[in-house]
């Protein structure tokens, strides 16, 4: 089991282990290492990073470590997570890294690397770098001894790569208003929906450094919801710190979540003959709702473990084009290799503007599974069915909601929490079940 990369790469608390100056130097090196054994030229890796005060000096620290080992680095400044990932497939670069903690608040920080073909590194080569860093016989490379060369054209040009997805003035005559969480979008997203024709409020678009989704973003959506509502516009967007995932809102201040979102995309690719296979891949996170109105429609819905890099992997596996989660990473595969927050909002209107109904109507017919997920926090984590005490609790759940429902068990890649969620037709049964599995991983396992 892997002890520093997550879900979503390496993310803590910034300064601290494994995130302060020696261990990303040491990062740095580990990361060119392994690329030395991939190529015959020194690693040649483009960086980015979210607006947290502490991006700068991790990137430098990163520098440091890849020019121990004789790799250059070009700094993209400034950029989404998904732009990253274009520049880092647009260039020359053998890998990218993304210097962010996503929806995390500004205190925490993450290191995400990308291949050169614009992925998220697969298990393999995340272990690889980590049994590096863990190498305590490897010294860390000092402080000062790399420069990132600063490239703002990383950004204009992945900029362009987005206004090229929809024809000019398609979002003509919208009201939207944009959450862009003072983040990575800030600069970002505005500028695109403008350009296609929308008229745009932007809010959470001026970033200190430290209110990176404070109050704002795709984890808070009241306030947007409010000035949606309120405000008499045709939709909302947010976008978390680094824009890899979009949730939007309705006119009446209803949540369109990732579930909805690959349910409308969904729907239109597949009116248009466009989705290959009839099929697309979402989480074991995912309402069970989806997969029954996809089935309907002759759409089948595979799953993938918590996470867009495994979500991306099924896809492929499967050859779909069209994945996400709920939490809005979604990720078509036609127009990129990671879940891209400001392509999602755009193909997301554009759905439903092609749609014959408003998407308010859709929303009225579409009613949830009663769905809990409970996070407990844990000082250990065992194979939770495996447990002596944990197991038989869970199976004797599993056989109670047979033909119902189902349980989910998973630890987070970046917290020490089990997350116990449960889906059934029933509000009571759904509460019952997963407060008694809580109940028995925190008296155990807390």
């Amino acid at each position: 089991m892997k002890r520093l990369f997550g879900t979503d790469g390496i993310r803590a608390v910034a300064g601290t282990p494994p995130l302060d100056p020696v261990s990303v130097r040491k990062f740095g090196l580990a990361l060119a290492s392994v690329l030395a054994t991939e190529f015959e030229h020194p690693p040649r890796v483009v960086c980015g990073r979210d607006t947290r005060e502490s991006g700068p000096w991790l990137r430098d620290a990163v520098a440091d470590g890849l020019a121990a080992c004789g790799g250059t680095v070009t700094d993209a400044g400034v950029i989404t997570t998904p732009g990253l990932a274009y520049a880092t497939t647009a260039g020359v670069f053998d890998a990218g890294v993304m210097i962010s903690a996503s929806h995390n608040p500004f205190e925490d920080n993450g290191l995400k690397v990308f291949s050169r073909a614009g992925m998220k590194l697969g298990d393999p080569m995340e272990s690889r770098i980590e049994t590096i860093i863990l190498d305590e016989t490897i010294a860390p490379p000092p402080a000062g001894g790399g420069r990132a060369v600063p490239d703002p054209s990383l950004v204009s040009r992945y900029v362009a790569s987005l206004e090229e997805i929809l024809p000019k003035d398609r979002l003509a005559g919208l009201r939207i208003v944009l959450d862009c969480a003072n983040g990575s979008a800030s600069a970002i997203a505005p500028s695109v929906f403008s350009d296609l024709g929308a008229t745009v409020t932007a809010e959470g678009d001026q970033p200190n450094g430290r209110n990176i989704n404070l109050g704002c973003g795709s984890l808070h959506l009241e306030g947007l919801a409010a000035r949606v509502r309120e405000g008499g516009f045709d939709l909302g967007l947010a976008f978390d710190g680094d824009a890899d995932r979009c949730l939007a809102v309705d006119r009446r201040g209803r949540v369109i979540d990732g579930d909805h979102i690959l349910f409308l995309c969904g729907r239109s690719l597949k009116r248009r003959g466009a989705l290959s296979g009839d099929a697309i891949v979402a989480t074991i996170m995912s309402n069970f709702w989806l997969e029954k109105r996809l089935g309907d429609l002759g759409i089948q819905l595979h799953r993938a473990p918590v996470g867009d890099k495994y979500v991306l992997s099924r896809m492929i596996e499967e050859n779909a084009m069209l994945g996400g989660e709920q939490s809005g990473h979604v990720i078509f595969r036609e127009r990129g290799t990671t879940g891209d927050g400001i392509l999602t909002g755009l193909l997301l209107v554009d759905a439903i503007l092609d749609d014959a109904v408003p998407v308010e109507t859709t929303l009225d017919g579409i009613v949830p599974f009663p769905q809990l997920l409970i996070n407990v926090r844990v000082s250990e984590k065992p194979d939770l069915h495996a447990h002596p005490a944990i197991g038989p609790v869970v199976k004797a759940a599993e056989r109670e909601l047979e033909g119902r429902g189902r349980v989910v068990l998973r630890y987070s890649g970046t917290e020490s929490l089990a997350r116990v969620m449960v889906e059934a037709d029933d509000d009571a049964l759904v509460r019952n079940t997963a407060d008694r599995i809580a109940a028995v991983i925190r008296e155990h396992l807390g």
